[in-house]
């Protein structure tokens, strides 16, 4: 498991390229048969990714946790990205097909991946965050996410939201998640800009053509920065950074958040024309 430490804004002001990648870019999430974690000291949140083709995936119990179990003291979210496949926690199946989230929560000690289609593998995005009470174990499919429209073509930003851990949907301690999917001609996501100091972000790219990338600007409002992202990599988002992206195509993201509270509406909008 990879750990990243925090940065301050300053120090991120002061960061080039390749700073910023090494810092808040996270990439080879899914690899065959395999589980890769991140682990960041923003509100201690662990990204992950699993793969798994003919073998079956199990959630490791890394050193630096110092559990008895991965899920002891934590609470998870898996969403799939890829083909159907099914997570098997404490005994019970779950089948989860594309864009259907699970959450598992506090307590849960054994947790495995499979793919129902070797051709068509799964791949199951995770995020985790430490939890003080043990919430059920559950599944909230595309179509239960109570989607809502935003944005217009005229502004290129005409996009459907899918709220699946929130306050009002799965109940969890901190963990809030999501996805987001772009119609064909809008490029922009997350518009208005905006912080939320009170919770640190996450958010992954999917569903983006090869050969096209997303711009993610992140940094302080009067000192943005950007990163260029490919499919299937995900960013850290300080509490105090602004996160909005603009890509090449249209394309989906899941955005998760843990912090103080599980408002989804709970940001700080930037105008802007205030951007620097």
């Amino acid at each position: 498991m990879e750990i990243r430490f925090t940065q301050s804004p300053g120090e991120t002001a002061a960061m080039q390229t390749q700073a910023l990648r090494d810092n808040f870019l996270i990439s080879n999430l899914f690899v065959d048969n395999q589980i890769n974690l991140t682990y960041t000291h923003y509100d201690r949140v662990i990204v992950g990714g699993v793969k798994p083709i003919k073998d079956t995936v199990q959630l490791p119990n890394p050193s630096e946790l110092r559990a008895e179990y991965f899920l002891e003291r934590r609470e998870l979210g898996i969403i799939n990205v890829g083909g159907s496949g099914k997570v098997i926690a404490d005994g019970t199946t779950y089948s989860i097909s594309k864009m259907d989230c699970l959450y598992l929560g506090k307590g849960t000690v054994s947790v495995s991946f499979t793919s129902d289609d070797a051709n068509h593998p799964a791949h199951f995005y995770l995020l985790s965050a430490p939890a003080h009470h043990a919430y059920p174990a559950a599944v909230c499919t595309k179509q239960e996410a109570q989607p809502v429209e935003l944005g217009a073509a005229v502004t290129s930003n005409k996009r459907t939201v899918y709220k699946y851990i929130h306050l009002e949907g799965i109940k969890s301690c901190q963990l809030v998640m999501g996805l987001t999917v772009l119609e064909e001609g809008s490029v922009w996501n997350s518009v208005p800009p905006h912080t939320h100091t009170r919770r640190m972000g996450v958010y992954f790219y999917f569903d983006l053509p090869a050969e096209h990338r997303v711009f993610h600007f992140m940094g302080e409002p009067t000192a943005t920065k950007h990163i260029v992202m490919a499919n299937h990599e995900a960013t850290i988002s300080a509490p105090w950074s602004t996160h909005f992206g603009c890509g090449t195509s249209a394309y989906g993201f899941i955005w998760g958040m843990a912090g103080e509270n599980k408002e989804y509406t709970d940001m700080d909008p930037l105008p802007i024309q205030n951007l620097g």
